[in-house]
């Protein structure tokens, strides 16, 4: 005789198992529109009603919980509670437990500490797993009203936007002969998410029906080796809401700079206006003259400091563009009158310590597992860089790899000759190209990918203020997305992407950027391609069990765990609920 609880962890997992996704993203994307239209009409009142029945909503809790359970990259990693939902079950009761407790009071987060580029420790807020619920839950309130207030030139951390929109509109301010803007103020800021000011967040977020949770969060605390401390300022770099939270405290920053972009009166000291990019807390303003720049950079500091931010001066410089600076991992410079945007030389030395590090750690490991281990890098870091003048950097990396593999090989075989190795471990591997010095393992035909596979392709714009929440322009970013190709992927997964329109028809969210995750460095972009190339599955709408051929027009794309998921339902009404999603 089973046991309650086990009849609840049944139930539970069956729940999951049933949840209409297709219905749920599709019911939080139409409330996301609309409050996002009642922000522009300049109706408050509507859209503090809407932002209530987002709260409300069913499907935005069941949203939440997949995101932050099932999508995001930290879904592995555990508040003070210890508490995850790695499961159907925990998921299930999880979205159970929140529909009967929507707000509860809010834990302190655990304090971890993860590597900095700089050699330096970076401090991270983990909120516990409900909470996190919790903050997607209030995001999806809260996001689309700002959506509708933002700076156009705003990049970090909004949907559908990425650093490489901030260093194409760089190179589209900067670039040509007749540019005038010819010096910048590369600016960083000093621990901005530990340095919010609460009191003037919660002044900007106003009368927002959440707004009582948003500071139950700032307020929570930190463990931290056992010790509670209490929390004045910031917010956790690591819980879902903070990097929204950031980006309302900056708005309003390109304005003050003496940005133009939005329409607003040129003063007199300024013979060009500025021209400023941000992404999150790292942003450039490009001036014509160094006293603008100096001048932009005072009236920016005086800005700041009500908000308890201030400039990290260890960072931030006045340059001239023959000079150059880095932003965002690439190399800003001018040679000859020619703007050029490259990977920057910290980021090739960051990454060569990252493949010499990997080749020695498995100097003993088979062959395949070492090529296994080190493509996502290649493909990552060479996808992230694509878009720029990166060709020189790419083979000069490909001398580098090919001269690492070399000595791999030669260890292994330090009786053997230079023709023997050359034998054993290279050749024309792939059958695509005709390069004869590709790293292989001979067993099994695997092969390691080079940096100057990837193909040059620059990055289209994001138009001017455009949001994912726009209704008018769901046409807009539907063209983005399908333009969108994964490096790896073969003809008929492109076909079967573009006809789906770039989405994955069970869950209706992007096929390659998820939950519209956009990686936030190149690290995260190497974790993101490889999720991506193991998660996205092809499915045949009439079953090769039950007989269905292997072609176009009975194939889809979709998410690997949307594929599960189909797979743990009844196995009868499997087939139809495919073909009523395709319809």
């Amino acid at each position: 005789m089973s046991s309650p609880a086990g009849n609840q962890a049944l139930d539970d997992a069956r729940y999951w198992h049933s949840i209409d996704w297709v219905d749920a993203e599709r019911t939080v994307r139409r409330l996301r529109q609309r409050i996002f239209k009642a922000t522009q009409d300049g109706d408050l009142k509507k859209v503090r009603n809407l932002q209530k029945l987002m709260l409300r909503s069913r499907s935005n809790t069941l949203v939440s919980v997949r995101r932050v359970t099932q999508r995001s990259l930290g879904r592995r990693t555990p508040g003070v509670d210890g508490e995850l939902a790695l499961d159907p079950t925990a998921r299930g009761r999880l979205a159970r437990t929140l529909a009967e407790q929507p707000r509860p009071t809010a834990k302190p987060v655990r304090r971890v500490h993860i590597p900095k580029a700089n050699g330096k420790m970076r401090p991270l807020g983990i909120p516990v797993i409900r909470d996190r619920v919790q903050q997607a839950r209030v995001k999806n309130a809260l996001e689309p009203e700002w959506e509708a207030r933002f700076e156009g030139r705003s990049y970090g951390f909004r949907p559908g936007r990425s650093c490489h929109d901030a260093i194409a509109a760089v190179f589209n301010f900067a670039a040509g002969k007749k540019a005038r803007r010819r010096w910048a103020l590369d600016a960083d800021l000093t621990s901005a998410f530990d340095k919010i000011n609460h009191d003037r967040l919660m002044e900007a977020i106003g009368a927002f029906p959440a707004a009582r949770e948003i500071r139950r969060w700032l307020k929570a605390g930190v463990m931290e080796g056992g010790r509670f401390a209490p929390t004045d300022e910031g917010a956790p770099q690591g819980g879902v809401i903070s990097p929204l939270l950031l980006n309302i405290v900056l708005h309003g920053m390109g304005t003050a700079a003496g940005d133009r972009e939005d329409g607003t009166v040129r003063q007199r000291w300024l013979q060009c206006p500025p021209a400023f990019v941000r992404y999150a807390d790292d942003f450039v303003v490009l001036c014509t003259t160094k006293e603008q720049a100096e001048q932009v950079k005072q009236r920016l500091a005086d800005w700041l400091a009500p908000r308890g931010l201030a400039f990290n001066e260890d960072k931030t410089r006045i340059v001239h563009l023959d000079e150059g600076f880095d932003f965002l991992g690439f190399n800003v410079r001018r040679y000859d009158d020619k703007l050029l945007i490259k990977p920057s030389d910290a980021a090739v030395r960051q990454v060569k310590g990252k493949i010499r590090e990997l080749v020695s750690v498995m100097r003993s490991a088979p062959t395949e597992d070492v090529i296994r281990r080190l493509n996502p890098l290649i493909k990552g870091w060479s996808t992230y860089y694509r878009g720029v003048a990166s060709t020189e950097t790419f083979t000069s990396l490909d001398h580098y790899v090919h001269y690492r593999m070399y000595r791999w090989a030669k260890r292994r075989h330090n009786m053997k000759s230079v023709a023997w190795i050359r034998d054993q471990y290279f050749g024309r591997y792939n059958p695509e190209r005709e390069d004869r010095w590709v790293f292989a393992d001979r067993t099994t035909g695997r092969y390691l990918y080079r940096f100057a596979w990837t193909h040059i392709q620059r990055h289209a714009l994001v138009k001017g203020r455009a949001s994912k929440d726009d209704p008018q322009l769901e046409d807009y970013w539907a063209a983005r997305t399908r333009k969108r190709k994964h490096p790896e992927a073969d003809k008929r997964n492109l076909w079967l992407a573009a006809k789906q329109k770039g989405l994955c028809p069970l869950c209706g969210l992007d096929l390659i950027a998820g939950a519209g995750y956009e990686p936030e460095s190149v690290y995260e972009w190497a974790s993101w391609f490889w999720a991506n190339s193991r998660t996205i599955n092809r499915h045949h709408v009439v079953y090769r069990s039950h007989g269905g051929p292997d072609v176009k027009s009975n194939l889809m794309l979709i998410h690997w765990e949307c594929h599960r998921q189909h797979h743990a339902k009844a196995t009868s009404d499997g087939p139809k609920e495919i073909q009523n999603a395709r319809s």
